[in-house]
């Protein structure tokens, strides 16, 4: 149950009014009475809550959802399909990217939280959950987006990246190449290393295969042409490379055919992931590993519904989708 003001004033010893001006700045007030007064805010999780007028709905209309990069089609059309399942119910999507920053991604929690919004969706910057957690605890639903926590009691909705990092990694060396090369990053980001785990177990499976492993500092364009320059210029280049997302892989391809001369598929085949649109238009279309984004989307929604009408505990309610490879010339010749 939310902690009220009346609470917050009677743990600082103060009258509701006096809270009422720390929180809104005043300058009436003394600076030990701040100090209390912040302390019992602290102590009791007291959450202004700027939305009063929806208070006897409970909730507002919105549903916060905060993406590792909105900048990555992937996540625009994950974020599309959230937009058009809460439009269905009469409510709107407020969305946050968090550029893979745990402070900024905190921010738009505790934005969502002070709005009262009806649910969260979030694909996490790190593996501390912490401060969903606490969202959860203050009543307010919350789902994973594009990614898993086993046992965090959290309900998600994502694909099985890892089999999407072998069914990639399974493509090349089904193609004869043994030199393979995995560029992206961060690795401590979930979604890379799970798809690099699933690189790693599809060589292990092949006698003689090789996996050498380029991090970059994040998953743009950019990011995949350094690493494309890097394995350009080396003189015992890979025969292969497997990108974390398409846009690293439509860089990479940059570097190799557009700057360097190195033929895709000839001397290098090369399969990114997320099969955006980018991948059918690049100079070489990509062969990558598609995932439903809308869907994700959409079904990350009905997910927090659920919740919300207390017809599903979020610890049942892990959805896990099956990637898809889509084969197109930078591995077919």
């Amino acid at each position: 149950m939310a902690v009220t003001i009346r609470e917050v004033a009677a743990r600082a010893g103060v009258s509701v009014g006096t809270v009422s001006n720390v929180l809104n700045d005043r300058a009436n007030v003394t600076p030990d009475v701040v100090a209390r007064v912040r302390a019992a805010i602290a102590e009791l999780g007291y959450v202004r809550n700027d939305a009063a007028r929806q208070l006897r709905a409970g909730r507002s209309r919105g549903i916060g959802l905060v993406v590792l990069d909105i900048g990555n089609p992937f996540f625009a059309a994950v974020a599309r399909g959230a937009e058009q399942r809460a439009a269905e119910e009469g409510l709107v999507v407020l969305l946050g990217s968090s550029e893979q920053d745990r402070a900024r991604e905190d921010a738009y929690l505790d934005l969502f939280r002070e709005q009262r919004v009806n649910g969260v969706l979030v694909s996490p910057a790190s593996d501390d959950l912490a401060a969903l957690e606490r969202l959860a605890a203050s009543g307010i639903p919350v789902a994973l987006v594009d990614r898993e926590a086993a046992g965090s009691g959290f309900a998600s909705v994502a694909v099985d990246d890892e089999e999407g990092g072998y069914l990639a990694t399974t493509h090349l060396l089904g193609l004869g190449r043994r030199r393979i090369a995995f560029v992206g990053g961060p690795l401590t980001t979930r979604q890379v290393a799970d798809r690099l785990a699933g690189a790693r177990r599809a060589v292990g499976n092949a006698p003689g295969a090789t996996l050498e492993v380029h991090e970059t500092a994040g998953t743009t364009v950019l990011h995949g042409r350094a690493a494309g320059e890097e394995l350009r210029g080396r003189p015992e280049r890979p025969d292969a490379v497997f990108a974390a997302n398409d846009l690293v892989a439509v860089g990479v391809l940059q570097a190799l055919t557009l700057l360097g001369g190195v033929r895709v598929p000839d001397d290098i085949a090369l399969v990114g992931y997320d099969d955006i649109d980018f991948a059918t238009a690049a100079v070489v279309p990509l062969s990558s590993v598609r995932q439903p984004a809308e869907l994700i989307g959409r079904t990350a929604v009905d997910l927090l519904l659920r919740q919300g009408n207390g017809a599903l505990p979020a610890a049942d309610a892990a959805i896990r989708f099956r990637p898809e490879l889509v084969v197109r010339a930078s591995t077919s010749g």
